[in-house]
């Protein structure tokens, strides 16, 4: 499994030398940054882990680019530390989704801990976009007509009342349920169900109709 990764930025190399230091101290791998300019410009792995991040840096400040990691939907797990955060500024981060605010000079204990919190929900993102793209990828395989069917079966709705619904014989709504079941690799029905929410508020989406759809 690859080793997950810290990327520390802020503008005073001895707070980076003594932080990079802490988490190489406990197995974690790291990188120095002193600015958010710096770390953009930077040739980054792609790599599970999270950001300690100044507040307060020269140009872009760490509050801004945390807000705009957040606006760009590229979220990541950040930690902001500053020598004097006040309620508005953690109140801002927090909404912006930050995993924790820390005043310097920080514990070492506590930085620690909010980075393996970090950490494991970075870990949890990257699964759950995983997970995501391969139900996508299955989903893409349905039919229109199996798409029309599983979107009814997720909600608990007998097969009887499908065939009515979408006007097809009770016998080919089987079908078509015993073939959606194959395709996306759902072993129950609660397996779909947890499929169609990775797919979207609880039902599958994209319904438009295939170039190979059947009707039938």
């Amino acid at each position: 499994m690859t080793k997950p990764i810290v990327f520390v930025i802020d503008d005073d190399f001895s707070v980076r030398e003594a932080l990079e230091g802490l988490f190489a101290s406990v197995g974690l791998a790291t990188e120095g940054y002193g600015s958010v300019l710096e770390f953009a410009a930077a040739d980054r792995p792609d790599r599970p882990g999270c950001i300690v991040l100044d507040i307060r840096l020269p140009g872009q400040s760490g509050l801004e680019f945390q807000e705009a990691l957040a606006r760009a939907g590229t979220p990541r797990s950040v930690i902001l530390i500053s020598g004097h955060a006040d309620v508005p500024m953690t109140v801002r981060a927090m909404r912006a989704g930050a995993v924790d605010v820390l005043t310097k000079p920080v514990r070492d204990q506590e930085l620690l801990e909010a980075v393996h919190r970090a950490i494991e929900q970075d870990l949890a993102r990257r699964g759950e976009a995983n997970s995501r793209a391969t139900v996508a990828a299955r989903y893409e395989h349905l039919t229109r007509r199996e798409r029309e069917v599983m979107a009814l079966v997720v909600t608990g709705m007998p097969n009887k009342v499908i065939a009515v619904k979408v006007s097809i014989t009770e016998a080919t709504v089987k079908i078509h349920r015993g073939q959606v079941m194959k395709k996306m690799g759902a072993d129950s029905i609660a397996s779909l169900v947890r499929m169609s929410d990775l797919l979207g508020n609880g039902r599958p989406s994209c319904l438009g109709r295939r170039p190979d759809d059947t009707t039938t």
